[in-house]
């Protein structure tokens, strides 16, 4: 059996080019004592991903030069050699850009394709949902009646961080995207009170007439333009959670840095850098509250979905042209 997997073959020099990738033909792994094999069913492409193929010292190791790459996927277990999962479960591990894997089983988690469809567990239900989650509550200190600025906010992540501020009492939401379309489908599917689409006129100036008496929360995707307009109307004690800057992600040169940081004194305004993986221990409490909110249809999302493990490559790409709506998955 031939297992298709994806390597890295050199290092990106802004935006990545094909060249820099191969997808490769390997023997389908064999599982070693408490592990089990898993056929993914869907694989995750994520913006983070490009900082792992630099070889920067970041919060996780580069990807490796002529090996398979990793990131979220979720499938279904053919072989198992580790107590408490067996053959025809599934699970939610980290071994994905393939199409067969070998995994700790410890390092798996299993699902319930019952309870939820199984691209979920990489989105809605999953880490991206988790980032929403965790950013807007506890790193933003959202509480309620704030004002909200979401950029990136058609995005897997963006598009739940406006939901969940609204379920939990904001005030007003307010989002940007890069498309009319996404624009639309923020106000009229997401309830956010308002959106602008970034490529229509100056950040700044869309921003103060969405929200013309300030922001209490900016939990920023994009960086750049967008974080230096969100200082410009951050309210007294305001906060800024940054989650990612994909504007910068494929830049050459350092990127110039917000000119009005001397605001944050007269606001006494404050702005955090987070990751997700120092937040697992909101994971019960997340699945607990927004679990329901999906079964509900109290909070919605989308995905995009790309058939087959030869398309992951243009799925990462497409995720930072910003083509996606909602989670980028790929079927295999």
């Amino acid at each position: 059996m031939i297992n298709r997997e994806w390597h890295l073959l050199s290092r990106p020099v802004g935006w990545p080019k094909p060249e820099d990738f191969a997808l490769v033909e390997a023997p389908v792994p064999t599982p070693g004592e408490g592990q089990v094999l898993v056929r993914n069913k869907y694989l995750s492409v994520d913006p983070y991903m490009r900082g792992r193929m630099s070889a920067a010292k970041s919060y996780v190791a580069p990807f490796e030069l002529g090996k398979v790459m990793q990131g979220g996927a979720v499938g279904e277990v053919v072989e198992s050699r580790a107590e408490g999962i067996s053959a025809g479960d599934h699970v939610l591990h980290f071994s994905g850009w393939r199409e067969y894997a070998a995994v700790d089983a410890k390092n798996a988690v299993k699902v319930d394709p019952e309870a939820a469809p199984l691209s979920t567990y990489l989105g809605v239900l999953g880490m991206t949902g988790l980032t929403a989650y965790a950013g807007l509550l506890r790193t933003a200190s959202f509480k309620e009646g704030d004002t909200v600025f979401v950029s990136g906010a058609a995005g897997a992540v963006g598009s739940q961080v406006g939901q969940i501020a609204k379920l939990k009492g904001a005030s007003r939401v307010i989002g940007s995207a890069g498309s009319d379309e996404k624009v639309k489908l923020l106000v009229d599917e997401y309830g956010f009170d308002a959106a602008f689409n970034y490529k229509s006129g100056p950040v700044a100036e869309q921003l103060r007439e969405a929200a013309p008496d300030g922001i209490d929360v900016y939990f920023d995707n994009v960086g750049g333009d967008h974080l230096e307009a969100a200082i410009g109307s951050l309210n007294q004690g305001g906060r800024i959670a940054v989650c990612g800057m994909i504007s910068v992600y494929n830049n050459t040169e350092p990127a110039p840095g917000p000119r009005n940081l001397a605001r944050l004194i007269q606001t006494r305004g404050r702005i955090e850098g987070f990751l997700v993986g120092d937040h697992y221990d909101l994971q019960p409490q997340f699945v607990q509250e927004v679990g329901p909110w999906v079964a509900s249809g109290a909070l919605k999302y989308r995905e995009t979905v790309v058939e087959g493990i030869e398309n992951n490559l243009e799925a990462f790409l497409g995720v930072l042209r910003g083509d996606n709506i909602g989670k980028m998955v790929v079927k295999l």
